[in-house]
């Protein structure tokens, strides 16, 4: 037993080893994809839910009808009623990751679960990685990469609603890159400044962020010992072997009449018009203040013009595609795509999308 321990540590070490000392390749898969001007696809996270609608299917109905005989009446007795399957157990953490594996065409998997507040998904986030690390987070071949690299939204610093003390925004960041997660998608970003703050949260203060040297279990999610994942654990391409990618999603008015600068800020990774609330953004309201319809063309124009501004400065840009879009969206220059769901058309997306960019 004690010899089967020993040689399971000395195989962990070299592993470790090996990750961080890999020369040109990254943890972080998708850097190197970007680093190639290669196409980048991500999935959805899997997520728990039960299985099943349960609940009575319906009464039986009468069979056939009254029956006479003479004067007297019968009715037949009725069809006892099938009973409804259970529904099925939500999925444990490790049947997500097992699905996840199951899945390597995704080059990511992406959750939007925290945007309102880290406290609603972390620790749904953490058991999955618990699950992760269990099972084994680093796929050794070609090279040790992240098995799932996660990308996360973070809340606002911005909006009304956020939480106006910077010290808040820090500490929510902190706590999804302890959990491992490998990119931070800031959404609704309105300017330079509000973005240069977001990347300096996920830097180390002694790396000039941010961000406290408290680094919790991420380094387990990662394979790697503390030492290690604090050399890994930094902004690309602000640093060459960073394996930290940030992500801008622009979503308001200020945010486009900004997108230039935003798009020039050092250290940003991939652009996105976030196209879904700047459908709300370019509709009208209706007399009972909902959502009315959406004017189409200025909606197409905003999400044109930060494509407009990736290009000009060399910003990856990405875009949430689905199956029946995501060929339009590839030929008009949208690199990243983002499929925000795990299921049977998302994985039809990312199959069509790779066949495209040649992968």
């Amino acid at each position: 037993m004690r010899a089967r321990v020993v040689i399971a540590l000395v195989a962990v070490a070299a592993l470790g080893s090996a990750v961080a000392g890999q020369k040109g390749k990254h943890l972080n898969p998708m850097i190197d994809l970007l680093a190639a001007h290669k196409p980048v696809f991500g999935l959805g996270l899997p997520a728990a839910r039960g299985g099943g609608a349960g609940g009575n299917r319906g009464r039986a109905a009468a069979a056939g009808g009254a029956a006479t005989t003479g004067a007297a009446t019968t009715t037949p007795p009725a069809t006892p009623a099938t009973p409804a399957p259970p529904p099925a157990p939500p999925k444990t953490p490790l049947d997500l990751a097992k699905d996840a594996f199951a899945h390597p065409e995704g080059d990511y998997f992406f959750t939007g679960s925290m945007e309102r507040g880290v406290e609603g998904g972390i620790q749904t986030l953490t058991q999955f990685q618990d699950a992760l690390a269990e099972a084994g987070p680093i796929e050794a071949k070609p090279y040790p990469h992240l098995r799932v690299p996660i990308n996360v939204k973070t809340p606002n610093i911005s909006r009304p609603d956020a939480p106006a003390d910077p010290a808040k925004y820090v500490a929510n960041i902190s706590q999804q890159l302890n959990a491992g997660v490998s990119t931070i998608s800031f959404v609704e970003v309105d300017t330079a400044e509000e973005l240069r703050q977001g990347i300096a949260a996920m830097r180390f203060k002694s790396k000039g962020g941010t961000r406290p040297e408290d680094v919790g279990s991420a380094p387990k999610y990662w394979g790697l010992s503390d030492k290690d994942y604090r050399k890994k654990a930094d902004v690309w391409p602000l640093n060459s072997d960073g394996e930290l990618v940030v992500w801008a999603i622009v979503e308001t008015k200020e945010g486009l009449a900004n997108v230039r600068e935003i798009a020039q800020v050092k250290g940003l990774g991939v652009l996105v018009p976030g196209a879904g609330t700047l459908g709300g953004v370019f509709a009208t309201k209706n007399p009972d203040g909902s959502r009315g319809p959406r004017d189409d063309v200025a909606w197409e124009a905003a999400i044109q013009q930060v494509l407009a501004a990736c290009k000009e400065f060399h910003i990856p840009c990405g875009y949430p595609v689905s199956e029946a879009d995501v060929e339009t969206r590839m030929k008009q220059g949208f690199s990243v795509s983002i499929l925000q769901a795990f299921n049977d058309a998302s994985f039809r997306a990312v199959a069509k999308g790779r066949a495209l960019g040649g992968r």
